[in-house]
């Protein structure tokens, strides 16, 4: 199961509308949509947002059995820092994340993410 598969199911559980949730991150539904299908990775930037709409925790958005991997790719010559999923692992691609709430939510539910595996 993928990060799209617990957006559609996180989302079908709250009865919200793709456009409700692009409208509450203002952003195109289209872009929304290509996150549900995995098309495109989630930027960064969206993914505490996207946990307070669906009131979960982080790792609700990530819950599976698979492993999680995060990258530090400042040399990633486009800047778009972002989610996916690569070679069955959930993959975070971190780039410049400049807002402080979002850097300290992701690196508190990261910690509590990796206490619980142990």
């Amino acid at each position: 199961m993928g990060v799209g598969t617990n957006l559609k199911r996180l989302r079908a559980k709250t009865k919200l509308s793709q456009q409700d949730i692009a409208d509450q991150l203002n952003i195109d539904r289209a872009t929304y949509i290509n996150w549900e299908n995995e098309t495109f990775d989630i930027k960064s930037q969206y993914i505490p947002k996207l946990a307070d709409i669906f009131d979960v925790d982080l790792q609700e958005l990530f819950k599976d059995d698979q492993k999680i991997q995060i990258i530090n790719n400042i040399e990633n010559k486009d800047r778009a820092g972002g989610v996916g999923v690569q070679k069955g692992n959930i993959v975070i691609n971190i780039i410049n994340v400049s807002d402080e709430n979002s850097v300290s939510r992701i690196t508190e539910e990261l910690d509590k993410y990796f206490r619980h595996k142990k």
